[in-house]
């Protein structure tokens, strides 16, 4: 048994002209600001300012909460992406600009401290990360819409850490210093009835990334257990890795759903330059199968029962159940497509 954290979320307009929202996560003895951020209400032309602490409209998935998920978990490249709370936020600007065709055309920028994973807070002014989007979406017919995007994230590392194993088996530690690269593709495909998505309705979505990293790696024994790099050694590092989910959902009546999703990365392409003589790196490809049913009382209640057949580490398959329940307390806005 466990709680996941809580939510705590201020919105309100602030005059005419902005808007402004706070949400307050908190987890056992820690409360954290997830976001707070301002945004724009009157600029108009299709152009959207934002301001502050807000979740990347990258990709799909990135701008989603964790009560809007369809599954309990993110998907694994959401993980290596972004970290333990796999997805990216940014303490910055956000500019879109929707555009004036008949079809939905949006564009993004974004440019912030580049603080979260997979960059570092850096002792210097300007931005430390930057990303640019377009999404494109229409209807086809009466029961079908899309959307499909592509994303660009970069980001500045200043010693980030990593665990890495010696060629003896031995725990050693990296930091590295210099870019990473992210690009994002993602569709998304819905189909309801005439339309109605109450009774029925399926949704597909996929998202595919490619992460490079290109700088320095100091490898180091920083817990003394005598690995190949007792004497600290720095050298190139350049990495190439990449990563797919796709998942489909069906809701059979008002109330029930059920869903299947698969996920997979790959290690891709590492060049350890000088390096290479010390540390290994395992080539795998972990992976993992789920499949869910859930019942909503509501938009504000719903109970979900999970299965995942686990393989993202080698060597070890982790078969996974999950009950979990998900609740909001008050009103609050629409969902995003």
């Amino acid at each position: 048994f466990s709680l996941n954290h809580t939510e705590l979320i201020f919105s309100a307009g602030i005059d005419p002209y902005w808007r402004g929202q706070a949400i307050f996560a908190v987890q056992d003895e820690a409360v954290e600001v997830e976001e707070a951020w301002f945004q724009s209400l009157a600029i108009g032309h299709g152009v959207g300012l934002r301001g502050g602490r807000y979740r990347s409209g990258i990709g799909y998935l990135n701008e989603q909460h964790p009560h809007q998920w369809d599954f309990a978990n993110a998907p694994l490249m959401y993980n290596a992406l972004f970290g333990q709370e796999a997805s990216y936020r940014e303490d910055g600007l956000q500019f879109k600009w929707l555009a004036p065709t008949p079809v939905f055309v949006e564009f993004g920028a974004e440019a912030g401290r580049g603080a979260n994973f997979p960059g570092t807070d850096s002792n210097k002014n300007g931005a430390g990360a930057w990303a640019a989007y377009v999404h494109v979406g229409d209807d086809l017919g009466v029961a079908n819409s899309w959307r499909t995007g592509l994303s660009y994230l970069k980001t500045s590392s200043g010693d980030r850490e990593a665990d890495f194993v010696d060629i003896n088996g031995l725990q050693a530690q990296g930091l590295f210093n210099g870019d990473t690269a992210t690009w994002i593709a993602d569709f998304v495909w819905k189909w309801a009835p005439n339309g109605n998505p109450k009774y029925q309705n399926f949704k597909f979505q996929s998202e595919y990334f490619v992460r490079k990293d290109k700088g320095d790696l100091t490898c180091m024994d920083g817990n003394g257990v005598g690995n190949a790099c007792a004497t600290p050694v720095t050298g190139d590092y350049d990495t190439r890795q990449s990563g797919w989910y796709a998942q489909g959902v069906y809701q059979f009546t008002p109330e029930w759903r059920a869903g299947l999703r698969y996920d997979q990365l790959d290690s891709g392409r590492q060049n350890l330059g000088a390096n290479a003589a010390n540390l290994t790196v395992e080539d795998y490809k972990p992976k993992r199968a789920s499949a869910m049913v859930d019942y909503s009382w509501s938009e504000f209640s719903r109970v979900r029962l999970q299965y995942a057949q686990d393989k993202s580490m080698a060597g070890i398959t982790d078969n996974q159940w999950l009950v979990q329940y998900i609740m909001s307390l008050g009103a609050h806005g629409v969902h995003k497509f």
